[in-house]
């Protein structure tokens, strides 16, 4: 092949005719692919638009001067023909056949000296290649293309014509191209030549075996069985006969050097050899053998316990707040051997005086049978920062605002205020009082507007949760009181009024509940009286306001009851109670009823009439409970001073755990619109906790205390015994022993 017929070729190739590579690769027999594999991994590192043409260039100079390829890759004669026919075949450039044959037409008169080029030019008007016109090539070679960028032309071709850039298409067009192209995956831009190149199949997969290190041709073995070129028969005499040289003889000068280069270096310091360790003469005499070497080096040896160091205790003239008074002598002898001190503390005047100890030898005899027979356990102390293991919690002024001053008192009460409850609009509260007393007070100005006496003590209050029913729930020994506060307009008085009538007093025969509650009608209050068989200690109200629950703890399998106060009926709960009641809620948008015995917490469905989930809260005793506005968290307090909070979605176990009051947990509240939870102690301090809870189910609760509200005087061991949040404004009332309401704001 001429010089010409190569530069063609490799214009071609460079062009993207990349038939020709596959036709050699295809052709070339597999004993010859293993040579040629060095240069196909490093084709596997270019991009794949012009990893074949790599390949036909690479041959193809090798092919014209063999001083380019290594010994094991230069192609036999057979081949070269071979890929001769190949290029005649399957390459075709009219561009460059057109400047052929201008060349040919000016070169009429001169042939001799322009042989060369015609012979390149009828080797190429000779090609019958298939192939449609491609464009011209970018002849730049290594000249970076960023030098290009302000230019309109990206390079010249073989002519030195300039080729100009092409307009980019707009990402949005190329994206919808792509997505209507079923081939849009084959095609890789060349940014070099400043087009879109398309992979065939017999590529991809060429590709894909040269990726994964293999060979292109499939049938190739890369096993092949090792073939010994050497015959070992018959081998007498070794592979070199020539005797040995001269030099293995005589002492080697470069030997010699090097041993001059490193005694000048060890003189210099340069080279330094270690040194031997030297013992301490010193030790310590109380110090840990753990750190000795001599014992380190014992895989087992775990070092004795060091006896407890002597004290002033065991001085012989010990000052005389260390020695006992003959009374506490006679004490120790009451005491059990073991809890008795081992050693009394006396005084001498003089260490001459001092007597021989007589345990000394009975001492030494326990020390020796610690030593021998107690066994020892090797432990690993872990150095750990304390501060690294504090939960890394945010600054309280973020959190703002949650109550943390107190701003008003509400005095009158002459007793323990046992339980308040808020007014919907929050513009009124509502306190009962052991002295028998319930009142109203107006919250902005801490004004009691009215009062009634029920008679005995008031255990708890609740405020309808309806504004359009200004009416309150007072329990009272074994009686509930539906009382009218007498707010609201006239219409609203008159639907009360209406509501609270009773003609004759009525009994619940359903399910046999008349001798266990009854309707009465009060004409001291004008309200409606429900007397119960045994104590009421809460009472809670529904969301609708028209459905009362009231709680008896003595009452057995009718601890709770369910009054519709407008039909006038009672219903007990329709499922048998594990335990003991001790406080009950309702969900605040479902027909769910919470009941809290004193081990657990049971979650019912009113509608299906069915127990949903048991929450175990690992506590001695239950003393109050609270759902959450969006009602898929509880927190339940006890009477351990322990606080725990429930996820419903995510388990029946606590999320979380707070051991934060030092004695009884009287009540937990939620607030309504704010992040915000507390609690209320009988240690006369209430705590307010941020508690979010995020819409996302993979996002935790985040439960962050805030604030120690004190200012409640403890009162025959009672502290804090109510407590709840205003509703529209991050405000807590708190109801003390002291018989006194206070407010803490922010």
């Amino acid at each position: 092949m001429s010089p010409a017929q190569t530069k063609g070729i490799v214009v071609r190739m460079i062009q993207g005719t990349r038939r020709t590579a596959v036709k050699y690769l295809n052709t070339t027999r597999p004993d010859r692919v293993e040579k040629n594999m060095h240069i196909l991994r490093f084709i596997g590192t270019r991009s794949n638009s012009s990893r074949l043409a790599l390949v036909a260039v690479t041959i193809v100079h090798s092919r014209k001067s063999p001083r380019f390829m290594t010994p094991s890759l230069t192609m036999g004669h057979q081949e070269g023909e071979k890929l001769d026919n190949i290029n005649t075949l399957e390459t075709r450039d009219e561009d460059f056949v057109e400047r052929g044959n201008n060349n040919v037409s000016d070169d009429n008169d001169d042939q001799d000296e322009h042989s060369e080029s015609s012979q390149s030019h009828q080797a190429v008007d000779e090609s019958d290649s298939s192939e449609d016109e491609v464009a011209p090539r970018n002849t730049i070679g290594d000249v970076p293309l960023e030098w290009y960028k302000d230019e309109k032309h990206i390079g010249y071709d073989i002519a030195g014509r300039k080729i100009t850039k092409k307009e980019r298409q707009d990402k949005l067009d190329s994206f919808l191209a792509s997505a209507d192209d079923s081939k849009s995956w084959r095609k890789i831009y060349d940014e070099y030549n400043d087009e879109e190149v398309e992979l065939t199949k017999e590529e991809i997969k060429q590709i894909g075996r040269l990726l994964k290190g293999k060979a292109p041709h499939a049938e190739f073995d890369p096993y092949a069985p090792y073939v010994d070129w050497f015959k070992w028969d018959d081998a007498k005499h070794p592979l070199s006969n020539a005797p040995e040289p001269k030099r293995r003889f005589i002492p080697s000068k470069w030997e010699s050097k090097k041993v001059v280069e490193y005694v000048r270096a060890i003189r210099k310091g340069l080279i330094k050899f270690d040194q031997p360790k030297e013992e301490p003469r010193f030790y310590s005499l109380w110090g840990d053998d753990s750190s000795s070497a001599d014992r380190t080096k014992h895989l087992a040896y775990i070092p004795p316990p060091k006896p407890k160091l002597p004290g002033h205790e065991e001085s012989y003239n010990p000052s005389l707040e260390y020695i006992p008074t003959q009374e506490e002598i006679n004490s120790y002898q009451l005491m059990y051997e073991e809890d008795r001190p081992k050693f009394i503390p006396k005084r001498f005047t003089s260490f001459r005086s001092i007597p021989a100890y007589e345990n000394a030898v009975k001492d030494s005899f326990e020390r020796c049978l610690d030593l021998y027979l107690c066994p020892r356990v090797r432990k690993k102390r872990i150095n750990i920062d304390p501060e690294s293991l504090k939960p890394k919690l945010p600054n309280k002024k973020d959190l703002r605002p949650y109550p943390f001053a107190c701003y008003l008192e509400y005095k009158g009460h002459e007793d323990a205020v046992l339980s308040i409850s808020l007014e919907p609009s929050g513009q009124w509260i509502a306190s009962g009082s052991k002295d028998g007393t319930v009142r109203i007070w107006e919250v902005g100005t801490g004004r009691c507007l009215r009062v009634w006496e029920i008679g005995e003590a008031v255990q708890h209050v609740a405020w309808n949760p309806l504004p359009a029913r200004p009416i309150l729930a007072v329990s009272a020994g074994a009686d509930v009181l539906i009382l009218n506060t007498g707010f609201g307009n006239e219409e609203e008085q008159k639907e009360i009024k209406k509501l609270l009538h009773i003609g004759t007093s009525t009994s619940d025969d359903s399910d046999d509940m008349s001798s266990y509650l009854s309707w009465h009608q009060d004409e001291k209050y004008d309200c409606i009286r429900l007397r119960h068989y045994r104590t009421v200690s809460s009472v809670v109200w529904h969301r609708k306001g028209d459905y009362l629950s009231t709680l008896m703890p003595a009452g057995e399998s009718r601890a709770v009851l369910i009054h519709q106060l407008s039909k006038r009926l009672t219903q007990r709960l329709p499922f048998k109670l594990h335990g003991l009641p001790v406080s009950l809620a309702f969900h605040p948008t479902r027909s769910i009823i919470f009941v809290a015995t004193k081990k657990n917490v049971r979650v019912y469905d009113m509608l299906k009439q069915k127990l949903i989930k048991k929450l175990e809260t690992q506590l001695r005793e239950v003393s109050s409970i609270a759902v959450h506005p969006a009602g898929d968290n509880v927190i339940v307090g006890s009477k351990e001073g322990k606080l725990r909070w429930f996820d419903m979605d995510l388990s029946s176990k606590p999320y979380q755990s707070l051991d934060c009051h030092r004695k009884d947990i009287t009540n937990v509240a939620f607030h309504r619109s704010y992040p915000l939870f507390a609690s209320c102690s009988d240690d006369g301090t209430a705590y307010v906790f941020h508690g979010m809870v995020y819409a996302d189910l993979n996002e935790n609760p985040r439960i962050v205390p805030l604030e120690i509200l004190r200012g409640h005087t403890s009162s025959d061991g009672r502290g804090v015994l109510d407590c709840t949040f205003h509703p529209r404004q991050p405000w807590l009332f708190t109801a003390g022993a002291d018989s006194t309401i206070k407010l803490y704001c922010h």
